[in-house]
């Protein structure tokens, strides 16, 4: 498997709408809600949000299910399907 970097020019945050929309939320959600003391206590509080980000938010992309919700019913259809084709 083979990954090619691509870059957004600057000053055109459309040519990346996944990345901005990411970067947009984790700024409204997780770092201005907070003051942080040390760099200790922004990764921690980072790492909780991303978390929960990860796991238990629901997302749009997903018809507003959860990763782990999503991850559930893909890997049970997946399972129904490899039995049904034996």
């Amino acid at each position: 498997m083979c990954m090619d970097m691509a870059l957004s020019d600057p000053g055109k945050p459309w040519q990346n709408g996944a990345d901005e929309s990411f970067n947009g939320k984790f700024h409204d959600e997780c770092l201005s809600l907070e003051w942080f003391r040390t760099r200790t206590e922004a990764k921690v509080v980072i790492d909780q949000w991303r978390r929960h980000y990860n796991a238990v938010r629901p997302h749009s992309s997903l018809a507003y299910l959860t990763p782990n919700e999503f991850k559930q019913r893909y890997c049970s259809t997946e399972a129904i399907e490899a039995v049904l084709q034996d």
